[in-house]
């Protein structure tokens, strides 16, 4: 008994390839769940998106309830990741124009 729970516990769960590019929805909705799928390490959440998958491509869940049990997973993922945004560094026309005359005034008095 112990060597076939330890078969069944050291194979990893495989990403489903069952997208069907006609149907739109769920064609957005396993991209979904691949780019999850292949940003997660842990295996239990890997078995959790393929069962939401297949249920929702046997029409068991909607599309609403896949994106919710999908959802914290994705917030999983992401935050391996973080997105971090540049600092943009604004000036007005005015205050530019000053520095620029005065820029202007400092080299025309240097010579």
């Amino acid at each position: 008994m112990t060597v076939e729970s330890d078969n069944n516990e050291s194979a990893p769960p495989e990403k489903l390839l069952i997208d069907n590019t006609s149907d739109f929805q769920f064609h957005a909705a396993y991209l979904t769940y691949s780019d999850t799928f292949d940003k997660t390490e842990n295996l239990e959440i890997k078995n959790q998106l393929n069962l939401s998958i297949k249920a929702l491509k046997d029409n068991q869940i909607d599309y609403p309830t896949f994106y919710r049990n999908i959802s914290q997973y994705r917030a999983e993922a992401s935050s391996q990741h973080p997105y971090r945004r540049t600092l943009i560094r604004t000036q007005r026309k005015r205050e530019w124009r000053q520095k620029a005359q005065k820029r202007e005034r400092n080299k025309r008095h240097k010579k």
